[in-house]
């Protein structure tokens, strides 16, 4: 199976965080352990992991790359379809729960801009070839990420933002996805992001690249970038702000011309500095269920697939993580199902079939990449979104764009 599915077919999956030791187990790889983990994450009832192997163990020097570490993914695929899972894996690791993680090579002495500079961009092209092409038979894998967040890097607020222009971005997106392509054609390769890439008006990656590159649009849902520091903690709003930046991308797609597209909630999570620890079960069926949509909405246009962040909380021992990192995932760090969990297996078991999808009312906006700005949460746009969606009338979203 893969995230592409048909329309009537929603897939549901978790993003696998490893219960001990967390990423870092990547050095001291157990198969046992993981096995332990997929088994659990399996019995939620969902489909589908995406794994994150860090970019320095894979590619610690640029013309080394670590057979072992490799063959350490390819078991963690083989692992996981004998669970019953299909997995993405991510390549350019990149960016995790706030900690950047770049090999010496592109870093200090040795600093390059990795978005630019072709010797590096070359060696990321051959990371990808090689794990694709160490993949790409395997059963149960879906295809590549370039990586988790990665454009992070451009972006303006980065404490060492790496400065490009959006040529730039586009040719390093065209660049990795066509080797991605070239290696496992048919599969399913996507980039990541965060929402910077929908709301900031000066990063150098675009909506359009959003919903142009990629098999799949991808979005991440964190309630705290903007609305729940706007609207508080467990704020209504909260619940639908997944289903908004959905709706946003589909816009998008339509406005740049490539809809329809599919689109995968790839991250989408509960933090309990803004949701109230109890409010925690009922924020999970109310986002989850507020994407099925009903008889008044119907489905999120074009979702395919939702994949919760994530499936283990970070071991409390593990120091210097922001303290919501600690408890976001669906197992605790002893390996036993939380509330969370038990809500997400809910949810699915509850999806069932969702209301037909139909014609709706539109919202319009004019815009460009200049001023994507007033789609933010704090704003009077998204405001008026949600306050008709509670009334029961999810509005589609109509992006005329004007020049920039």
């Amino acid at each position: 199976m893969s995230l592409q599915t048909e329309k009537s077919s929603m897939r549901f999956g978790v993003n696998y965080t490893p219960r001990e030791g967390w990423f870092h187990s990547w050095l001291d790889f157990d198969p046992g352990k993981v096995r332990a983990d997929l088994e659990q994450i399996a019995s939620l009832g969902v489909d589908h992991i995406r794994v994150f192997p860090l970019w320095p163990l894979l590619q610690p020097n640029r013309s080394l790359i670590r057979s072992q570490a490799i063959d350490d993914v390819g078991t963690v695929v083989q692992i996981a379809h004998e669970c019953g899972l299909d997995t993405t894996v991510d390549v350019l690791q990149g960016h995790l729960s706030s900690f950047d993680f770049l090999p010496s090579w592109v870093t200090s002495w040795h600093e390059v801009n990795v978005f630019t500079d072709e010797v590096a961009v070359s060696a990321e092209s051959q990371l990808i070839l090689t794990l694709g092409k160490a993949l790409r038979e395997l059963p149960g894998f879906s295809g590549l990420s370039l990586g988790n967040e990665f454009i992070q890097f451009a972006a303006p607020r980065h404490p060492q933002s790496q400065k490009i222009t959006h040529e730039q971005a586009e040719k390093w997106l065209e660049t990795l996805f066509s080797q991605a392509q070239r290696v496992a054609p048919g599969m399913i390769h996507t980039f990541s992001h965060d929402d910077d890439i929908w709301f900031d008006s000066k990063h150098p990656f675009v909506p359009g690249d959003a919903v142009k590159f990629g098999d799949n649009i991808t979005v991440h849902s964190w309630i705290f970038g903007t609305v729940a520091p706007h609207y508080g903690k467990s704020a209504v709003e909260l619940t639908w702000f997944a289903r908004y930046l959905c709706e946003l991308a589909d816009a998008w797609a339509r406005a740049y011309g490539t809809a329809p597209r599919p689109i995968w909630l790839q991250e989408v999570g509960a933090p309990e500095h803004w949701i109230e620890r109890e409010d925690i079960p009922q924020f999970v069926r109310d986002t989850v269920l507020n994407l099925r949509g009903d008889s008044n909405c119907g489905l999120s246009p074009n979702l395919r697939a939702i994949t919760w962040w994530c499936s283990h909380d970070v071991n409390s021992d593990l120091a210097d993580f922001p303290h919501f990192e600690h408890s976001l995932g669906l197992f605790d760090q002893h390996g036993a199902v939380k509330p969370v969990g038990q809500a997400f297996a809910a949810a699915i078991r509850e999806w069932g079939n969702p209301g037909p999808a139909h014609s709706r009312e539109s919202q319009e906006i004019e815009l460009g990449t200049h001023n994507r700005q007033l789609l933010n949460a704090d704003q009077d746009f998204f405001a008026n979104w949600v306050r008709w969606a509670r009334e029961g009338q999810v509005k589609r979203i109509d992006i005329k764009l004007v020049e920039d």
